[in-house]
């Protein structure tokens, strides 16, 4: 094998690098040639060279000669040409040459790389010295970078200036240079930070800080919002463009720094434009551009919340007064409409600022909000928010509104209600006022009884919503239920109530807690209680039934001297009044003792049939108020221009109530009773049905609610 001598090989090496030069340096508009290019066979001609000479043995090994000689070609390329080629150029111009000679020098000692690339992997890796594509870059930021860094980054920053102010940029060409800055220092990026980054957050506080000044001057609150927020738009654009993404929050925090920090009293502050007059004029779109700005800076929004609270207390001291004053003057609609005029301002005025999300303007709307309900009626706002939804809700309740609106409305209570500090309080409220609406037929759409309860489980969990869930689930399986009731009266025509009946059976679990009280029935209605009895026997002998009486209705057919009149009255009206279908005259002990109630019971219950607008019963002594010494006839001379007349009910119990039947002896008075014949039956469910083979499994005892709920008697006696 023939010995390659040092001058001889590197030679060869050097016409190579010559060539690679001149490709390099080969430009189309000053060349009229074509480019230059090397054949796999140059290649494959200089690293064989290389090789040989980095393998042969001493003293003609030579690696170590080879590998200075690397360092030098750069050395004296860089200083002869790349160095001088930059420096005679200014601006932009210098900054278009920096980026060709890098992107030259990065060609140059990936080619170099290749020729050399023997040494990379044995000599480099046996001496641990640096390798050759770590001494090319060391030579461009020894020679280049750190002469020209300085004129580059300036260049830079000008460019950037020219842009805020609307100029069009070379945007490719900042990214190329900026590139440089990052990728010359090590993974830590030292020399960007130090050498650029710096600087150009400087150049851009002062830049700004020059804006803001003139802006606070002249712009509106508004204005200067819009121009704010364009500014913290563009710089992030310019960072995704050409900026490091580890510049953005920097740059952010001071151009925030400069136009809302320093400026933030004045600006929140301004007469006819300020943060007041935003709230006052209901401006959502430039409160919303405020939260927006002021959100993300730490503690911005201390002096923007607390213009928000005092604008708040404001606004419902105003309402309370309002609500005060309206019911003061309109007295006569009662302090339960007045309230419900309340709480639906209320919701709108949360609803109103609802997108100011921070702890601060919640905890605040929440506390004015809850005090104002307080102050004018003494009610918490959980209470009266669940009236509200029954006023919603129910048929005929106070606010009349569309289907969407009632979306819409209730969409509105949930958001509001998830900022209400008892949330349970409401549920129990809720609860007890939805019963009352289904065991009474005042729904007034299932539909957005579902929508609400929906929108309460996705707010607040499973767990919050199931008892009303089942209370609503539990009327669906209760007319299951009555279908196969009248099945069985049809099927077993021995078997007669002398009422149509209809029983709702209900979960106790599910539902508002009821007391009993052991009203007495007339025969007929313990006649239907044995009948269903008999019927649920049929299906299952396991469950005890306990009658609880409800706030039904009953119609009953008065027969008075000018004209029949049908009366729309209570369970425990009706009963009392069919007392007297055996009787001319009772005294007040013997209504009591035949109805079995408690003295203030029957007091509120004769106080409303004798006392109230409609007289159905006479008293004496003829006084407006109810005692033991009372005696009581039947008023057959009562008359309304009415044939219908329905009797406000004086609600003995807050429970769920019952209607009963009619037995005729008075000559004067026959009562038909023939509606609504509501009770609820209580009963321990000690088995549970097991699906497959219809046995029964014992199980743990709970309690289940069974409620009578429609009734209807209809007989016609001469």
């Amino acid at each position: 094998m023939t010995t390659i001598e040092l001058a001889q090989g590197w030679e060869s090496i050097e016409n190579a690098i010559t060539k690679l030069k001149s490709i390099l340096e080969w430009s189309p508009e000053l060349d009229g040639s074509p480019k230059p290019e090397f054949k796999v066979e140059e290649r494959m001609m200089i690293y064989t060279t290389v090789h040989t000479m980095c393998t042969q043995k001493p003293p003609h090994d030579y690696s170590q000669q080879l590998y200075d000689k690397y360092r030098e070609v750069f050395e004296e390329y860089i200083s002869s040409t790349v160095l001088p080629s930059i420096k005679e150029k200014h601006d932009e111009f210098m900054l278009r040459e920096l980026v060709r000679r890098w992107l030259n020098h990065k060609v140059m000692v990936r080619r170099l790389s290749q020729f050399f690339n023997y040494l990379d992997r044995f000599f480099i890796a046996r001496r641990s010295l640096p390798a050759l594509d770590e001494i090319g870059l060391t030579c461009f930021r020894d020679l280049v970078y750190q002469e020209v860094n300085a004129n580059a980054r300036d260049a830079v920053i000008n460019l950037i200036d020219k842009e805020r102010e609307g100029e069009q940029i070379d945007r490719a060409l900042l990214k190329n240079v900026i590139d440089i800055f990052v990728e010359i220092g090590t993974e830590q990026m030292e020399l960007y930070k130090q050498d650029f980054e710096a600087q150009m957050l400087q150049d851009s506080s002062a830049y700004y800080s020059g804006k803001a000044s003139n802006w606070i001057l002249v712009d509106s609150c508004p204005d200067y919002m819009l121009k704010a927020e364009e500014c913290l738009k563009r710089e992030r654009d310019r960072v995704s463009h050409y900026l490091h993404i580890s510049s953005e929050q920097k740059l952010v925090e001071k151009v925030q720094h400069e136009l809302l920090v320093v400026y933030a009293t004045q600006l929140l502050e301004k007469e006819h434009s300020g943060c007041r007059a935003l709230l006052r004029d209901d401006k959502v779109e430039d409160l919303s551009r405020m939260y927006r700005l002021y959100h993300k800076i730490p503690k911005g929004l201390d002096p923007v919340s607390t213009i928000f609270k005092q604008h708040v207390t404001a606004e419902g001291t105003a309402l309370v007064q309002q609500a005060k004053d309206a019911a003061n003057s309109q007295a006569a609609n009662g302090a339960g409409v007045q309230e419900q005029v309340l709480i639906r301002k209320i919701i709108e005025l949360h609803n109103k600022y609802c997108f100011l999300t921070d702890s601060l303007f919640q905890n605040a709307l929440k506390v004015v909000l809850e005090e104002s309900c307080k102050t004018v009626t003494g009610h918490s706002t959980a209470e009266l928010l669940a009236t509200f939804c029954d006023n919603v809700l129910k048929k005929g309740g106070s606010e009349k509104l569309s289907d969407e609106a009632i979306d819409e409305t209730l969409e509105k209570v949930v958001k509001y209600f998830e900022y209400i500090s008892d949330a349970d309080l409401f549920a129990e409220f809720y609860r007890r006022k939805l019963a009352r609406r289904l065991l009474s037929d005042w729904s007034a759409n299932k539909d957005h009884e579902k929508s609400i309860l929906t929108k309460l489980k996705q707010q607040c969990g499973a767990q919050f919503t199931s008892k009303m869930e089942g209370m609503v689930t539990d009327l669906t399986l209760a007319l299951e239920n009555q279908t196969t009731f009248e099945e069985y009266l049809h099927n077993n025509t021995n078997v007669n109530t002398g009422i149509d009946l209809n029983v709702t059976v209900l979960t106790s679990r599910f539902w508002p807690s009821y007391k009993l009280f052991d009203l007495s029935l007339p025969p007929e209605m313990v006649r239907c209680v044995e009948v269903f009895k008999g019927f649920y026997e049929t299906r299952t002998k396991h469950r005890k039934l306990t009658w609880i009486y409800s706030l039904g209705t009953c119609n009953i057919n008065g027969k008075f001297e000018t004209k029949p009149i049908e009366l729309i009255v209570s369970t425990y009206q009706a009963a009392a009044l069919l007392l007297f279908n055996n009787a001319d005259r009772l005294s007040y002990s013997e209504i009591m003792a035949q109805l079995n109630l408690t003295h203030d019971d029957v007091v509120r219950l004769l106080h409303s049939l004798s006392c109230a607008k409609y007289k159905i019963l006479t008293k004496e002594p003829n006084t407006r108020t109810v005692s033991a010494s009372d005696n009581f006839e039947f008023n057959y001379k009562f008359t309304d221009r009415m044939r219908r007349i329905k009797k406000k009910k004086k609600h003995i119990y807050q429970i769920v109530s019952t209607q009963f039947l009619p037995n005729s002896c008075n000559p004067y008075l026959f009562f038909v009773l023939y509606t609504l014949y509501s009770q609820i039956y209580q009963y321990n469910k000690n088995f549970i049905d097991c699906e497959n083979n219809n046995s029964f499994i014992p199980l743990c005892v709970s309690n289940y609610y069974c409620y009578v709920f429609y009734c209807k008697f209809l007989r016609d006696l001469s």
